[in-house]
């Protein structure tokens, strides 16, 4: 993987925790995530 592909998914994958950090407890659960499982979801999401 090259350096370019190599950081924008880690830029996707800040996108995606920050995004799911700023929703409440109550919105999450209604989603099934647990505040804990955010990052394993936000890598799950934009690979490894």
């Amino acid at each position: 993987m090259n350096v370019a592909r190599s950081f924008n998914n880690w830029r996707k994958y800040r996108q995606t925790v920050s995004e799911l950090g700023r929703m409440s407890t109550r919105e999450l659960r209604d989603l099934g995530i647990e505040r804990a499982d955010i990052p394993a979801i936000a890598r799950g999401a934009y690979g490894r």
